[in-house]
């Protein structure tokens, strides 16, 4: 399968340093999962690969003000465990992008992520629509809630979305692998960094 550069988006969901690095509010809790499958190092070189030969490069973070209001004042399930942790700070390091992850001038970076789901709240779907996408790459932050939420609008969207298994992360071996292998087949076509790239012209 090849797939033409100038119809194709990477979407990389949160590499912020409360995920990527030492010192994050989260980074404890993905860090073995990210050496299991060196899904930094991997995503880098997909991302500076996949930028040269034309694709568009979307970042996608996720951030919050000082005092959350963005959120309802009991959130629950995983947005309580953000708000409860003071994590993803627009104003903190933790909160932007990690060294090795940062957007270049011709990148896009995604405005307005405040859940799970890389399009909802966000312009993502503006972007890709006045940039004629059609295929769809996800790599990022957490494999089975942020990655897959986006995994499961693009594909209810209508977009040929391709996850990379090898550039995302969750907070447990068995989280990973339970969403690679069950999940991501349902709404997407699971492949490895080097499957993308070998597909682009």
């Amino acid at each position: 399968m090849a797939l033409d550069p100038q119809k194709t988006a990477l979407v990389l969901i949160e590499f912020q340093n409360e995920f990527t690095t030492e010192g994050g509010k989260l980074h404890d809790a993905v860090k073995s999962v990210m050496e299991s499958t060196g899904m930094l190092a991997n995503a880098k070189a997909t991302m500076d690969a996949a930028r040269d030969k034309g694709v568009l490069i979307c970042h996608c973070p996720i951030t919050f003000s000082d005092d959350y209001k963005e959120l309802s004042k009991e959130p629950y399930g995983i947005l309580a465990n953000v708000k409860g942790g003071g994590a993803f700070k627009a104003s903190e390091w933790g909160g932007a992008f990690c060294d090795t992850m940062k957007p270049a001038d011709t990148d896009v970076i995604v405005q307005g992520k405040r859940g799970l789901c890389g399009f909802a709240s966000t312009n993502l779907r503006f972007i890709l629509s006045q940039n004629r996408i059609e295929n769809v790459v996800l790599a990022g932050f957490l494999t089975n809630c942020c990655v897959e939420s986006t995994m499961r609008a693009a594909y209810e969207n209508g977009f040929k979305v391709f996850t990379l298994t090898d550039c995302c992360a969750a907070t447990s071996q068995e989280e990973q692998d339970a969403a690679v292998k069950f999940t991501f087949p349902m709404f997407s076509l699971p492949i490895k960094h080097t499957e993308f790239l070998a597909m682009l012209p």
